[in-house]
């Protein structure tokens, strides 16, 4: 794995947008949904995944230092796990599944994986399954947001590259730039 200065710039932008995008969420009844899952997805589907973890991981870990501490330890390993099993699957695998079919496998992985990481760390964090059933719904918008976001914004800088001629058609290559 080569780290260039591109690279290393392209995961500090990354990871201070998600930085920023942790201090607020859009509000909903009942609750917030955070709009960092996606550049998370979006980081995953573009970056290697190591690059990929430390934007989901210790970009969540330290938004959520600076603005709620509590459960920024499930932050790291959900959101890590979450950025590296998209980027995987997303760009490690490159069998006969097209490049766009890649990328939706892997951020839906990468949502249930949020779900599931989330749910589990709010019954630690908090002792109460009761709570984390109630926040079930809202850490699944926020995942179906987050990769549903991710991907059209991925899908829309690989169109545009492809049409300012940097790149060639995304049909058979990878959206990644691994």
């Amino acid at each position: 794995m080569k780290f260039t200065t591109k690279k290393l710039c392209l995961t500090a932008v990354f990871l201070a947008m998600n930085v920023a995008l942790s201090s607020f969420g859009v509000p909903v009844p009942g609750g917030k949904i955070y709009l960092n899952d996606v550049i998370i997805c979006f980081a995953s589907l573009v970056l290697d995944p190591f690059s990929a973890f430390a934007v989901g991981g210790i970009g969540a870990f330290l938004g959520d230092a600076l603005f709620y501490p509590t459960p920024m330890f499930v932050s790291l390993a959900t959101h890590g796990l979450q950025a590296v099993a998209i980027s995987l699957i997303a760009g490690g695998y490159k069998g006969r599944l097209p490049v766009l079919w890649r990328a939706i496998v892997g951020v839906c992985v990468g949502a249930v994986i949020m779900v599931a990481g989330y749910t589990l760390g709010k019954i630690f964090v908090y002792s109460t399954f009761e709570y984390a059933m109630i926040k079930l719904p809202f850490e699944t918008a926020q995942a179906t947001v987050g990769a549903v976001g991710g991907t059209a914004l991925a899908v829309a800088v690989g169109s545009a590259a492809v049409a300012c001629g940097k790149r060639k058609s995304t049909t058979k290559r990878s959206l990644t730039y691994h």
